[in-house]
């Protein structure tokens, strides 16, 4: 049995010694103790691997007799402010998005003092959770520290996000005076009534655990309690801490090193296991044209290398819905594309759409995956695996199951059958390309997207901005270990400036490649100038063409046209001749092109950042059916009472 190693922490129902760390089990109690050395653990591209090791503290001696001594904790004072930076460091966050405020300085004082933790400064909430967002996808867990209701407001729209796509996220607030609870007095940084509890309220829908820190006795059961959860489940959680208790010591924070957390072990029901996996077997080794589908919930439940596994074992046909391309591999011998309905990759969508059995693992099929629900592959022949059951067509549910136990086990028992794999490669031609422009003719933005292919290389990742971005972006095939992220579901316009900023802090030896409209940037485009500060060398393609391109498509109106701004301007003010930072507008082929070969070479260091200019009405086939179906779709009469 393999070791388990999530988020930093280690969890197992038996004792395992693996990669130096050992973890055992009673009946009662889960305990995770460290050996003789940390290992570093390097998150995986697509951020399903967790923290990248837990820090010395958590060490102990293991002795040649195999026996096992955790040295005696110390007593020396310490403060709230410093064991909170303390357990963030364990559990693999060296970075925290930030805005300060009155409510969160001296809390600020504390993170900026701990070894391994780097305080980023953000121009607003809403961008440092993005960055949390971002960062969380790459390292497997976030943070962002505001101030009290202004900021954490700001903040919330970008954790409804995290929250959608299963990220753990810390949300970090600077609360009042613990005297002020209960007083009856009414602070700044509210709406003018004495109720504190506004801000919680708001937060309890889009995070799966909210604490609030109001007094020291039980200030280490809370934190220790919500990070465990936020790890747990895969949310954002919610932390407020009443700003007059950071800097007091106490005896609960002293223990040195910190005692590890323990994660309770998820485990499916073995019956359950058993039977899913067999009538699993029956329907589909009894299928002649079966296929894989693998969704966006492989990466929450860790569930990418059994995915892989199960569709080396089959043979069968191997597509992704939109939100998960990048989490399994586009160099795959039987990876045939993004099932997206009418919009999926060529002949994919048929290779779906006619099996006669199809598995589809970890799918969220809300209406922007299934363009407005429209998909029509054979629901009655459609096993679906979610994160913790498998559902079969006109039939039962087995559970509690765990998604990878039911893939691994599944691999073991299904026969090859490469039929329709075979048919797709009949019937399989390759897309031509777009037309070729002549000289000096105005820039397609399918003639981008052509250079933008040339230039993917396996350190780089693709992040994907809502809109026409979309569907151009799923054509691109990632080459080995080259990254790609995505918001589908909550679809927040703006999301992806700030999250290129975490996930390139996350992962300082890779390159980020952000495609963003200009409507989007319009949104969020301040932390350009964090980037800049924290050198970081991403490339962003800002698509110029005047509007709002896919609300055009599905209900155009003057709303859809917005105030062009000198981008590259813009950029340049940011970066004021202080760091790295190199911008240019092209028009042309020719012009991209030059601009590409720089980003690539000389400024291979630099943030750069390329405006494209293109024509108002420059869509991709794939939009302009999405917004006929959407708006198909949004324009349904009301049902009759």
């Amino acid at each position: 049995m393999a070791m388990k190693l999530e988020n930093g922490f280690h969890t197992e129902t038996n004792q395992k010694v693996e990669n130096g760390f050992r973890t055992e089990t009673n009946p009662t109690v889960t305990t995770t103790i460290a050996a003789s050395h940390s290992p570093t653990v390097k998150p995986l591209a697509n951020g399903i691997a967790a923290a990248d090791k837990l820090r010395s503290q958590s060490r102990i001696n293991n002795h040649n007799n195999g026996a096992v001594t955790i040295p005696t904790p110390t007593t020396t004072p310490s403060t709230l402010g410093h064991y909170l930076a303390r357990r963030l460091v364990q559990i693999g966050i060296s970075d925290i998005f930030s805005v300060p405020g009155d409510s969160n300085l001296v809390m600020f004082d504390y993170f900026v003092a701990e070894k391994g933790l780097n305080l980023v400064g953000c121009c607003n909430e809403l961008n440092a959770g993005y960055a949390a967002d971002g960062y969380a996808r790459r390292r497997g867990v976030g943070a962002c520290a505001v101030t009290f209701t202004v900021g954490s407001l700001s903040l919330i729209n970008a954790i409804a996000g995290a929250y959608s796509e299963d990220l753990p996220v810390i949300c970090i607030v600077g609360g009042p005076n613990s005297n002020d609870y209960g007083s009856k007095k009414i602070l700044h940084h509210t709406i003018g009534l004495p109720d504190f509890g506004q801000e919680l309220r708001c937060f309890q829908n889009v995070t799966c655990y909210q604490a609030i820190i109001d007094n020291l006795e039980d200030a280490q059961w809370k934190i220790d309690t919500a990070i465990s959860k936020c790890l747990e489940e895969g949310k954002p959680i919610y932390i407020s801490i009443c700003c007059n208790l950071v800097a007091i010591p106490h005896p609960s924070f002293s223990a040195q090193p910190l005692i590890p957390l323990s994660l309770s072990p998820k485990q499916s029901n073995q019956m359950a296991l058993e039977a899913a996996v067999e009538k699993a077997a029956q329907l589909l080794n009894t299928a002649i044209k079966p296929v894989m589908i693998g969704g966006k919930k492989l990466r929450p439940t860790k569930s990418q290398e059994p995915f892989i596994e199960l569709a080396n074992a089959c043979g069968y046909p191997v597509a992704v819905t939109p939100s998960a391309k990048g989490m399994f591999p586009e160099n795959h011998p039987h990876f045939i594309g993004i099932y997206w309905g009418t919009v999926s990759s060529a002949y994919c969508g048929e290779t779906v759409e006619i099996a006669d059995a199809s598995i589809f693992v970890g799918a969220t099929l809300d209406e922007l995956e299934t363009v407005a629900f429209t998909l029509t592959y054979k629901k009655n022949k459609a096993i679906m695996v979610e994160a913790d059951r498998v559902v079969f067509p006109n039939g039962p549910s087995f559970g509690p199951i765990l998604m990878k136990d039911f893939l691994w086990a599944l691999a073991k028992r299904l026969k090859p059958n490469s039929t329709a794999y075979e048919n797709y490669r009949r019937i399989y031609i390759a897309e031509s390309g777009p037309l070729e422009s002549g000289p000096g003719e105005a820039l397609r933005v399918n003639i981008l997207f052509k250079h933008i292919q040339k230039m993917l290389s396996s350190n780089m990742v693709v992040i994907s901005e809502a809109g026409d971005s979309w569907f151009h972006c799923q054509r691109l095939k990632l080459p080995k270990s080259c990254g790609y992220e995505v918001q589908l579901l909550y679809a927040s316009i703006g999301w992806s400036l700030g999250a290129t900023l975490g996930y390139a802090q996350a992962a300082p030896e890779e390159r980020v490649v952000l495609c963003i409209g200009d409507g989007s940037f319009q949104m969020t485009p301040q932390d350009v100038s964090t980037m800049i500060t924290l050198k970081q060398n991403n490339i962003i393609f800002l698509i110029n063409n005047g509007g709002y391109t896919i609300e055009v498509e599905i209900h155009d109106g003057p709303y859809n046209v917005i105030k062009n701004w000198d981008y590259t301007a813009i950029v340049k003010a940011m970066h004021n001749h202080d760091g790295y930072c190199w911008t240019t507008k092209v028009h042309t082929e020719e012009e991209l092109m030059n601009a590409i070969e720089i980003v690539l070479e000389e400024r291979k260091d630099y943030l750069c950042f390329i405006e494209v200019i293109v024509h108002r009405d420059d869509t991709s086939r794939e939009l302009l059916e999405f917004g006929s179906k959407f708006a198909a779709v949004s324009s349904r009469p009301p049902r009759p009472l």
